[in-house]
């Protein structure tokens, strides 16, 4: 009753006051008109204050964009992402739910996900293990911003673990032992999809987890799929599975080679496929085979090219050319990086990872596949080699992104995979089938209460 008291003394003493007479309005006009005046001086006298230690040289733009020092220390824009990382991320365990253990090690669960590690699906393993380990992993679900569901459903199948309608019914049946995941329709639940299949190795994703965050470096399926399981809302491009020995601080398995120690202008080391770009850079190289490599590779018997072998032949050129394959993603594109030749991207619906931050143009050029020709050698030769080499030297700047290193690495690609998911976060989750009452308590259809909720559920 006191505070409605005072509210109503308030009230009253404010309706007492005297009354704004016609000398008030004119004395408050002149104050403003004086205001402005002496502002609009100030502002014209003096220059603008700029503290000392800002660099004049950073343009609005350049302060949205990642910087990397020779070091490997990197700094992320403030624009979006926040000061600073903070995230609390749950983990499925391997016997926590039912199904789990069946994607990761298949039916039999004799797959070693050491066996998963190599390839482009690697990375479906090595996620996996750095966010056990990441300092942002929390045990708590009541407490996380994002679950992490582990799969190595790539590996497995192509091992024979799982075949493709087992891996559909196993994930539905995975999806369907998970409250929280029933809770927000997915929307706060991360799947990585590895390969250039992307999501669709899980036939039914488009029904169940369309709303979910999804790690793929592929952004394009719809040369063979209606639709695409890339949503640049949602979903994060991340960097492929460079080889280990490559991507290692110190002595990496092969060394760059200067540029006037190189034997070609450019290079596409790469099976055809039947694919019309590759097919095109094949012939072009028979054309011109003193500036343009491009030898049938082999991937079996004698003549088979090692991984050693193939990185001494990358180097070899100043141009790597990354056309695409079955998909619009290449991992040559990232291998050209620890090289050091300047990847030329022959593929018009690439999506390239950390585009928020990264300005592309300063590190590869992307050319139309439909102009696969002489004119695309005559123009890569024409380019001097000073901007090659400065092309590269930003380029080494930046291929830490493309690691999978732990998090005591200050750039890596998990430190921005960490930036990006975090961006990802909602306040508010909700479903279809989730629904809330006046004393925030969350409840079902049957407005049972969301710690009641039984698995098997129904999904949204």
């Amino acid at each position: 009753m006191g505070s409605l008291n005072n509210r109503a003394k308030i009230f009253t003493a404010h309706h007492q006051a005297p009354p704004c007479t016609r000398t008030h309005q004119i004395g408050a006009i002149l104050l403003v008109a004086a205001t402005f005046f002496l502002t609009r001086l100030f502002d014209e006298s003096f220059p603008a204050c700029i503290p000392s230690s800002f660099d004049h040289h950073i343009t609005p733009q350049s302060q949205s964009l990642v910087h990397v020092t020779d070091g490997g220390s990197l700094s992320w824009p403030q624009r979006g992402y926040g000061t600073y990382l903070s995230l609390k991320i749950y983990i499925y365990e391997e016997y926590e739910i039912d199904g789990l253990k069946e994607l990761l090690r298949g039916r039999e669960g004799k797959i070693s996900p050491d066996a998963c590690l190599k390839g482009q699906w690697g990375t479906q393993v090595k996620i996996h293990r750095l966010f056990l380990k990441s300092r942002f992993r929390t045990r708590k679900k009541e407490e996380a911003d994002l679950f992490f569901v582990p799969a190595y459903v790539k590996c497995v199948r192509m091992m024979g673990g799982l075949n493709d309608k087992e891996i559909n019914q196993t994930y539905v049946k995975v999806l369907s032992q998970m409250p929280y995941f029933r809770r927000s329709g997915g929307r706060d639940h991360v799947f990585v999809f590895p390969s250039g299949a992307g999501a669709h190795l899980f036939r039914s994703w488009a029904t169940y987890i369309n709303r979910s965050i999804i790690l793929t470096p592929e952004g394009d399926r719809t040369d063979k799929k209606d639709t695409s399981a890339f949503n640049t809302w949602k979903d994060i491009i991340i960097p492929g599975n460079v080889d280990d020995g490559m991507t290692r601080r110190g002595t990496p398995t092969v060394q760059p080679l200067p540029l006037s120690k190189r034997k070609y202008l450019a290079n596409y080391l790469g099976r055809a496929q039947g694919k019309v770009g590759r097919l095109k850079l094949i012939e072009l190289a028979k054309q011109y085979p003193d500036k343009l490599e491009s030898p049938e590779l082999k991937f079996s018997g004698p003549d088979k090219l090692g991984r050693m072998e193939y990185f001494q032949n990358l180097r070899n050129a100043k141009f790597c050319l990354a056309p695409r394959g079955e998909s619009s993603w290449t991992l040559r594109f990232y291998e050209s990086f620890f090289v050091e030749c300047v990847p030329v991207i022959l593929s018009d619906q690439v999506e390239l990872p950390f585009q928020n931050v990264i300005d592309y143009t300063h590190v590869s050029i992307k050319w139309p596949s439909t102009r696969i020709g002489p004119e695309l050698l005559d123009y890569l030769e024409a380019i001097p080699d000073e901007d090659v080499e400065r092309m590269i030297a930003r380029g080494r700047l930046i291929r830490c992104l493309w690691v999978y290193a732990p998090e005591s690495e200050l750039c890596s690609a998990m430190q921005g995979l960490m930036w990006e998911l975090q961006r990802k976060v909602r306040q508010f989750h909700q479903s279809a089938e989730t629904f809330w009452l006046h004393n925030r308590t969350i409840v079902n259809r049957n407005l049972v209460e969301f710690s009641s909720w039984k698995p098997p559920m129904p999904l949204p």
